[in-house]
C-alpha cells in the first residue's frame, strides 16, 4: 500500500527530472561554503534528509563519509538513485517530520543535512521534527541547515521560518547553535535569501 503524499513535497514529483537539473546545476562547495569547514574528517555518518537529486550526499559520499539520502519524493529518489551509484551511498525512502524509518532502525549520525528542506513544515511538524532530528544525533553530533526566505513558489508549500524560532526550538532539545550566516540565492533570485545554521549537540 503507498504511503499518502507528504504535504511538503508537492509540486516536487511532478517536475522531478528538471527540478534535479536545477539542483545539480550548482556545485555542493558553492551550496555549502559558508558551512563546510563544519564538516567533520571522513569517515562520518552523515544524514541527508530531503536528499533531492543526491547532489549533496554523493558529493559527500565521494568525500568518503558513509551517507543516508533521506527522500520522500519517489520521482526524485528515482532520479537521485540513477545519476549517484556509489556504494557508501544508501537511499531510503523516509521523510520529516516522523523519520520514522531512521527512527526505528535505532540509527545514529554525526551530522544531518537538511537543504532547503525545513521551511516546507508548518509549526507542530517543526516541533515534531525537530525531536526526531536531535534523537538521530550522535554525541557531539551536527543538524546542517538552510532556510529559504523569500516568496513562496507556486504550487509549493513553504513557511518563512527565522533562524532565530529554529535556533530557540533546537535549544529546547539539547543543541546549540555554533553557527548562523545569510547570503543571497544561488539562483540570483533578488527576492529570495538564505540562513545557514549550524545546531550541536550540548
Amino acid at each position: 500500500m503507498s504511503r499518502p503524499q507528504i504535504a511538503g513535497t508537492a509540486g516536487y514529483g511532478e517536475n522531478a527530472a528538471a527540478l534535479a537539473d536545477q539542483y545539480e546545476s550548482i556545485a555542493f562547495a558553492d551550496v555549502h561554503r559558508d558551512v563546510a569547514h563544519l564538516i567533520p574528517s571522513a569517515p562520518a555518518r552523515i544524514a541527508d534528509i530531503g536528499a533531492g537529486s543526491g547532489r549533496d550526499a554523493a558529493a559527500l559520499a565521494r568525500m568518503g563519509h558513509a551517507v543516508v539520502a533521506a527522500e520522500p519524493t519517489p520521482e526524485l529518489r528515482r532520479e537521485g538513485q540513477r545519476r549517484h551509484a556509489l556504494p557508501n551511498l544508501e537511499w531510503v525512502d523516509d521523510a520529516l517530520p516522523a523519520l520514522a524509518g531512521l527512527r526505528g532502525q535505532g540509527r545514529v549520525f554525526d551530522v544531518l543535512m537538511l537543504t532547503a528542506v525545513w521551511m516546507h513544515l508548518d509549526a507542530a511538524e517543526r516541533a515534531a521534527g525537530m525531536a526526531n532530528l536531535a534523537a538521530l544525533l550522535a554525541p557531539q553530533g551536527q543538524i546542517l541547515m538552510s532556510l529559504r526566505h523569500g516568496p513562496v513558489p507556486d504550487g509549493r508549500r513553504m513557511f518563512d521560518v527565522s533562524a532565530e524560532e529554529t535556533i530557540a526550538l533546537a535549544a529546547g532539545h539539547g543543541l546549540s547553535s555554533h553557527h548562523l550566516s545569510t547570503r543571497e540565492d544561488m539562483l540570483d533570485r533578488a527576492d529570495v535569501r538564505w540562513s545557514f545554521l549550524g545546531l550541536r549537540r550540548i
